[in-house]
């Protein structure tokens, strides 16, 4: 499995929508500084998640993946699959959404999660790519 943590909060960030021709959108946009956190592990070979949203990030709560991991090199996300349950949590869950309070967003990154455990192959699609496969063949 692997695993990454994502922050999401009140501090809005407006992103990309659609809208008809001539028409600019309004997005709202929120300046309040709280966040949560959510912890996210997946496997990309049969797109099974597992996650967790907690109100904060330390080595305790970051231990609770780490016996399930594959080991990536640092500071290279753009390899690691669970980059893009983020990607696909801030587009379709909390995405030009004002939060009236914290739990609010919670409920919002609760569910969205929830959607994406119970969709295995949608998680093979978002997660799996080739370059586990090609990482094999070069180990033989």
């Amino acid at each position: 499995m692997f695993q990454d943590d994502g922050r999401f909060g009140l501090l809005g960030k407006p992103r990309r929508c659609w809208a008809p021709v001539g028409v600019r959108p309004v997005v709202g946009a929120r300046l309040v500084r709280k966040f949560s956190y959510a912890f996210a592990a997946v496997c990309p070979h049969d797109g099974v998640m597992d996650s967790l949203v907690l109100p904060w990030v330390n080595a305790q709560t970051m231990s609770l993946f780490l016996s399930t991991l594959v080991l990536l090199p640092p500071y290279s996300p753009e390899i690691n699959p669970s980059e893009y349950i983020w990607k696909a949590l801030r587009e379709d869950c909390v995405g030009n959404t004002v939060f009236a309070n914290l739990e609010a967003a919670d409920k919002a990154l609760c569910a969205g999660l929830r959607s994406l455990e119970s969709s295995p192959k949608r998680m093979q699609s978002l997660c799996g790519f080739n370059w586990i496969i090609s990482i094999r063949l070069n180990a033989k």
